[in-house]
């Protein structure tokens, strides 16, 4: 408990200093920043820039990959009190604990320590941000958007050989500081506002999607024709979360209807408190109608003889569950608020 309050005060010091140095792309485990702002860049960008390829990138292992050594130097750039960096130091040679048998870890950050995401922030500031920034400043043909959060981040070219020469030159930059985009995540694909009509007009399909934070990332068109970004939840994202609900429920199954109404309702809420954003209405909807079948479900389980009636059901998910509706409003109406007077993607 002492080294987590430790830690914890040692983070608040740090954040101070480095939020003045971290880029306004970088989202990740950062105050006032979470995943919906991250999501509203990527889509403003997109949609404002002359973006015609994205750069969906995935760092292999990458919280367990850091090098010690490397981040030790980095740290020492904005630290100058030795007694930090040797608490950080004793921190990342802690080691880890498996089956009773503890073992040194000579890379990485300490799984669950209050400080490795900001221990992470800064490997990858200078890996990759801050050389990112310069590459699309100094060698970029077109215009270039990234957004980072955390270990996933994405990026969108007007070119394709800009893009296709800043994904050969990253590899060599990551291989330098031991990190590795994952072969099979990492893709470059044709996507923004022409792709779907310079496809059509090579005799292509429809453009391909991303995923990028829980949510796959899609080209569309609004009622009146323009294009925009349209997310809908990454479909395996839903079905863990309803395979979690269901063992839940298996645990569940002889409280109260009422007790398992207000704990289904609550799951309902979260769920939609973060993936009920414009153009994915019918995902949540679907997402309540399948957490009503596993309870229906449990329900009749619990007795032989007693069956649940689809009216009693319909009366019971009316009562217990909130609606399905969309509760955040369009990216560009967000980013224009939080980004007003500032600029969180400098």
């Amino acid at each position: 408990m002492e080294d987590k309050i430790l830690q914890r005060a040692v983070v608040e010091v740090l954040n101070a200093v480095y939020e003045t140095d971290f880029r306004g792309f970088s989202y990740g485990f950062r105050p006032g920043r979470d995943p919906h702002q991250a999501l509203d860049a990527l889509s403003v960008g997109i949609w404002r820039k002359k973006v015609n390829w994205v750069l969906d990138a995935d760092i292999r292992d990458f919280f367990t990959s850091l090098d010690h050594g490397w981040l030790e130097k980095f740290l020492g750039h904005r630290i100058a009190d030795r007694r930090v960096l040797r608490l950080i130091r004793k921190w990342l040679s802690a080691g880890v604990i498996e089956d009773g048998n503890w073992s040194q870890t000579m890379e990485g950050a300490p799984q669950g320590a209050s400080a490795s995401p900001l221990l992470a922030n800064v490997y990858l500031h200078y890996v990759f941000d801050q050389w990112a920034d310069w590459w699309r400043r100094r060698h970029a043909r077109g215009e270039v958007i990234i957004v980072r959060f955390a270990d996933d981040f994405t990026m969108g070219f007007e070119y394709q050989e800009d893009a296709q020469r800043f994904l050969a030159e990253l590899r060599e930059r990551f291989a330098k500081f031991g990190l590795e985009l994952h072969p099979e995540k990492t893709r470059l694909i044709e996507f923004g506002r022409f792709a779907a009509a310079n496809r059509r007009a090579r005799g292509l399909g429809k453009p391909e999607t991303f995923d990028f934070l829980g949510f796959t990332h899609i080209c569309a068109r609004m009622r009146d024709g323009r294009f925009w970004v349209r997310r809908i939840t990454v479909a395996k994202r839903m079905r863990a979360k309803l395979r979690e609900v269901k063992d839940q429920l298996k645990r569940r199954r002889h409280q109260p209807i009422p007790e398992q109404g207000r704990w289904l309702g609550s799951v309902v809420r979260g769920y939609r408190a973060y993936y009920a954003v414009p153009g994915n209405r019918a995902a949540v909807a679907t997402f309540r109608t399948q957490l009503t079948r596993l309870w229906h479900k449990a329900l009749e389980r619990r007795s032989q003889r007693t069956r649940i009636s689809w009216a009693r059901m319909s009366r019971l998910e009316t009562r217990w569950l909130p609606p399905a509706r969309v509760v955040h409003p369009f990216p560009d109406v967000r980013f224009r608020a939080t980004t007003q007077g500032r600029s969180p993607v400098r």
